[in-house]
């Protein structure tokens, strides 16, 4: 559909976009066309439509946005798309970079994570990466990516997340108790576990803890 021949011999990468916006299907295509040994052999407007097209043209690399509207998002339309045979490599391109974002969407078999600001040359090199089964991440995704390695958040238990976010609302310990139907000492427990895992001694400190290390939901 569009795209360069490959060069040297080189057969190019067969690409298939994948995102909810026509403008912004028509503004990579238009940009892919430029792309050197790319070939773009379809769109999707949704992850349904993503699959049954990779099952059609089965491409090398899939760009595939998160957030899809209605129906799967980006996130589940990435675990399908890694289970067919063949199954192509997934490229996140989105505008979200939360560290939820990211795990979820590398859990799910993405091959790189790219953010929707980058230049276009980062974008076709990325590309080219995943059709190699390389990584491809944003720099401010890959060190958001190396900070949580060397600072591994602290690991909350549901309950003790629980606990946390009715913390965050300002709620006090019998109203946290009362609205999870536990006791009031319970809820003193867990909060002295949530204070010595956070490295906190106050209820302001967890909260803001927690919140620059996006612990909160």
């Amino acid at each position: 559909m569009t795209g360069t021949p490959g060069t040297a011999g080189r057969a190019p990468v067969r690409l298939l976009v994948c995102d909810d916006h026509a403008v912004v299907r028509a503004g990579l295509l238009a940009l892919l066309a430029s792309a050197p040994d790319v070939e773009v052999v379809g769109e999707a407007g949704s992850g349904e439509e993503a699959l049954a097209l990779a099952r059609k043209t089965a491409p090398d690399v899939v760009l595939m946005d998160l957030q899809l509207g209605e129906g799967m998002d980006g996130v589940e339309t990435t675990r399908r798309l890694r289970s067919l045979t063949p199954a192509p490599h997934v490229l996140v391109l989105t505008t979200y970079d939360t560290d939820a974002d990211v795990t979820r969407a590398v859990e799910a078999g993405a091959t790189g994570y790219l953010l929707k600001a980058e230049r276009a040359e980062d974008l076709f090199a990325a590309v080219q990466a995943a059709a190699q089964g390389r990584p491809a991440l944003s720099p401010p995704v890959a060190d958001r990516v190396m900070s949580r390695l060397r600072n591994p958040r602290p690991t909350l238990t549901p309950r003790e997340r629980d606990i946390l976010a009715h913390l965050a609302r300002g709620l006090p310990n019998h109203a946290i108790a009362r609205a999870l139907y536990i006791s009031e000492a319970t809820v003193k427990t867990h909060l002295r576990r949530i204070y010595d895992k956070l490295g906190v001694d106050t209820r302001a400190g967890a909260v803001a803890v927690a919140k620059e290390q996006r612990l909160l939901p």
